[in-house]
């Protein structure tokens, strides 16, 4: 015979070469607490930390467009438009998710005194 006897047992046995489920856990949870403090929670603050900056844009604010282009917010539509001045008498609108960086805050409108 060319199969040892031992050979023959262990195959019997079908054990996962990973352990029981209870130790794939033991390994999994970790692992996922990590991710999380690490990846996941960061993320989700800059992405907050964004949503407010775009939510704050108003007129006057030097912008970087994600196309690259650099202007001025002329003014603001609604809360999900914006009109940028990028040259001398040429404005486009843009959608705020479009803004890549806001460069140069500008002044609060003053209030007309009537």
């Amino acid at each position: 015979m060319f199969i040892t006897p031992a050979f023959a047992q262990a195959a019997d046995g079908a054990a996962s070469p990973f352990g029981s489920g209870f130790e794939m856990i033991i390994l999994f949870v970790p692992l996922m607490v990590v991710w999380y403090f690490l990846l996941i929670r960061p993320q989700r603050a800059q992405a907050k930390k964004r949503d407010e900056a775009l939510k704050a844009i108003r007129r006057g604010d030097q912008v970087v467009t994600s196309g690259g282009l650099v202007g001025k917010v002329t003014k603001v539509i609604d809360e999900k438009e914006v009109e940028v001045e990028i040259a001398d008498g040429v404005r486009v609108r843009i959608v705020r998710t479009g803004v890549a960086e806001i460069r140069v805050k500008g002044e609060p409108v003053k209030a007309d005194a009537a």
